[in-house]
């Protein structure tokens, strides 16, 4: 299946309100680079793609459309061989644009390599692309919030939360690149808090994030159902207000 093939067939599963509401969600990307293909139909492809073919697609890029990263993602997610799908990442990652697609990569053969993971780790925490940083959160909070936990982890979040807000202590519910990043540092801290509360309550005592990312993660913790009514109601004593 050629690289067209896989875009016709894209195409046949389209629906075209759920483009459009696709397109509300990533303010400023292109609508035009929305086809419209459910995330059920995205997932399926992505395993029934001959191994070949995926190579094929996997290759082409940059991708002309969020569809074909999507389905990009997806592929990789499912990669049992760990160099291989290392190897694939590394190679995305720069192409990665947007929260939707960065999110979506989650490749599951990284559980079985954990020790191996950390070193990539703060390389891609480190990155000055927004969405390579992003990701580079979300494996800290899928991997490294439970059994192989380590206090240095939160401390690299706070750092790339605050270089990320380096231009100011506010950032506004906007797309701008600074947005994501913080706002993943603070889904993750929220889910640090519900995971390992006293190892990183510090963090939120001691206000070593700048303002809105503090705020938010209390915000996103006292909402979470895993965090207790106590901690709950001490969480709302350090915000810091205006």
């Amino acid at each position: 299946m050629s690289i067209d093939d896989i875009r016709k067939k894209l195409y046949e599963q389209q629906d075209t309100r759920y483009r459009d509401f696709q397109v509300k969600l990533i303010p400023g990307a292109d609508p035009a680079s929305f086809i419209g293909v459910r995330t059920p139909a995205l997932r399926q492809m992505a395993k029934e793609l001959p191994a070949e073919d995926a190579a094929e697609f996997l290759s082409d890029l940059p991708h002309r459309y969020f569809d074909e990263n999507q389905l990009h993602a997806f592929i990789i997610s499912a990669m049992r061989d760990f160099d291989a799908c290392m190897a694939e990442t590394e190679r995305f990652l720069p192409y990665v644009d947007n929260w939707a697609t960065c999110d979506q990569m989650s490749p599951k053969c990284f559980k079985k390599h954990r020790k191996e993971l950390p070193e990539r780790i703060k390389v891609w925490i480190g990155s000055d692309r927004t969405y390579t940083v992003r990701f580079a959160m979300g494996m800290l909070m899928e991997h490294f919030l439970d059994e192989d936990f380590d206090p240095a982890y939160p401390e690299m979040v706070v750092k790339a939360a605050a270089d990320a807000g380096s231009t100011g202590g506010s950032v506004p519910e906007t797309a701008s690149d600074d947005y994501y990043i913080r706002m993943m540092a603070a889904w993750y801290f929220a889910t640090a808090l519900a995971k390992q509360y006293d190892a990183v309550l510090p963090v939120i005592r001691e206000k070593k994030l700048e303002p809105w990312t503090h705020n938010k993660s209390i915000q996103k913790a006292v909402e979470s159902y895993r965090i207790t009514p106590e901690q709950k109601e001490y969480l709302r004593t350090l915000k810091i207000r205006k």
